[in-house]
């Protein structure tokens, strides 16, 4: 078959191009491994309960918001409900402890009130967040430095600056080694126009979108793995690909003037022809992939409003941190010290649970390090051993919830590895790190393209959905 495009993948990313470029006339084919489109933006049953994979909030939807734009041409806010969330996130630590709603004046009055001796930080913190793209004076120069970098310059009280970190792992691993740049736009996204959950979980809108993509003549191919790139005449001319759970299939192939990577770079430079592939491995050799998650999915008896909960997102960090300087040796320590997210879904309209019952999620930064080369025994083992650490320490922060647990199960970084095949396990692409280098598509065929959490957008919700429709964007406007 011959087709305009083929998408690799159906992450959010490749499911905005291709409603983008479908609704457009053009004829898509998108080819996804798993046995449901979204990448990270699933969900999975168990019991009576939807088990968010890896939604905790998304920024936005707001007016200024190019998701805005985006989910209004794409008929998403007819087909999608947007539940907004009540805070930005709720810190603990032994401590301290304060909550930080999304209103960036009020959160900047709550923090200079908890630390009056940094007035003059807690403004400039919020004046760069709130202006990522403000352009340099003349005779400014601006480089830039990682954000743990830019806290030391204006801040000198370390619990303020944990606090400030709160949410980090939405974004990495370590302050001193993501661009402050990148930062910025990220974070001042959740300040300038709050954030939102999916109601009924985030597999709505990947639903929506694959649907999207077939009503406008789209086709979308799950369980079935693209193998390699067909190139004729000096040019990449289509895909190889097999059905998913069969090593021994028949491969089938499909052509197309345009071919988009939803996939892991390090992925696609594996299949491409080999002088195609070389180009691609030098471009993103100085890039590595980021953090990996471990999360724990709960399906509870009752609300947990019940037992005197009351925050949506919580972020627990251990008191072995004592700076920021501590964030990535602790996220790299013993389950039983590791700082944690915990996310009650029950404290809004989620509908991921019958009437009474709710759900909830810990997540922390892991690595698939520590999960491999493990026998199917042990590694049964270990899970079980670390969701027990951590109902532990969440039954001493929240009394009573382990009583109103009737369902867990553990998600490890090889779990993220082996339904998305990202290397590593990573969950946001290549790490943003200060002054990443962007990759010189110059040097790559100019109907190859890419849009994921490892292109120029960066990863994340927001991230995909922006570097997808993009993607199209610059693929319609070629055309044009």
């Amino acid at each position: 078959m011959i087709y305009d495009i083929i998408i690799i993948g159906a992450g959010l990313g490749g499911l905005t191009a291709g409603a983008k470029l479908a609704k457009e006339g053009k004829s898509v084919l998108l080819i996804e491994q798993h046995s449901k489109p979204g990448g990270c933006a699933t969900t999975f049953r168990r019991h009576d309960f939807t088990l968010e994979v890896g939604l905790h909030e998304m920024d936005g939807p707001y007016p200024r918001d190019m998701k805005n734009r985006i989910f209004t041409e794409l008929e998403v806010f007819d087909n999608v409900e947007f539940v907004k969330v009540p805070e930005f996130y709720h810190f603990v630590s032994e401590r301290i402890e304060i909550t930080i709603p999304h209103d960036p004046a009020a959160a900047a009055a709550i923090l200079k009130d908890k630390f009056p001796a940094e007035v003059n930080g807690i403004d400039a913190f919020f004046y760069r967040i709130l202006n990522p793209k403000r352009i340099p004076a003349a005779g400014e120069t601006y480089k830039d430095q990682s954000v743990g970098e830019f806290l030391d310059s204006i801040i000198k009280d370390e619990d303020l600056k944990l606090v400030l970190l709160g949410n980090l792992g939405y974004f990495h691993d370590d302050p001193y080694s993501i661009s402050l740049a990148y930062y910025s736009v990220a974070q001042g996204s959740y300040f300038n126009g709050g954030a939102s959950y999916i109601k009924g979980g985030s597999q709505k809108l990947s639903d929506h979108l694959a649907g999207y993509i077939r009503k406008h003549g789209g086709k979308v191919v799950l369980n079935h793995l693209v193998t390699g790139f067909i190139k004729e005449n000096g040019k990449l001319a289509g895909v190889t690909y097999r059905e998913t759970r069969r090593d021994i299939s028949t491969i089938q192939k499909a052509y197309a003037g345009d071919i988009i990577a939803n996939a892991a770079m390090p992925s696609i430079a594996e299949m491409l022809p080999e002088d195609i592939a070389i180009r691609l491995k030098e471009e993103i050799s100085n890039q590595k992939p980021g953090a990996s998650l471990l999360s724990i999915y709960f399906g509870f008896r009752h609300n947990l409003m019940t037992i005197g909960h009351n925050h949506y997102s919580t972020f627990y960090f251990d008191n072995s941190i004592k700076s920021q300087a501590g964030i990535f040796n602790n996220n790299c320590s013993d389950f039983s010290t590791r700082s944690f997210t915990f996310i009650d879904y029950g404290q809004i309209d989620s509908g991921l649970a019958p009437g009474g019952k709710s759900v909830g999620a810990i997540c922390c930064i892991d690595y698939t390090s520590g999960w491999e080369n493990l026998s199917r025994n042990d590694y049964l083992s270990k899970k079980e051993e670390v969701a027990k650490v951590f109902i532990s320490r969440l039954e001493k922060l929240v009394p009573g919830i382990a009583d109103e647990i009737e369902y867990y199960e553990v998600g490890t970084p090889t779990t993220v590895r082996r339904y998305t095949l990202n290397p590593e396990g990573a969950v946001y692409g290549f790490a943003q790190t200060p002054g990443k280098p962007s990759i010189d598509i110059k040097r790559l065929p100019d109907n190859l393209h890419f849009a994921s959490a490892w292109g120029k957008t960066g990863g994340g919700f927001s991230g995909a959905i922006y570097g997808g429709f993009l993607c199209a964007y610059n693929i319609l406007r070629k055309k044009n």
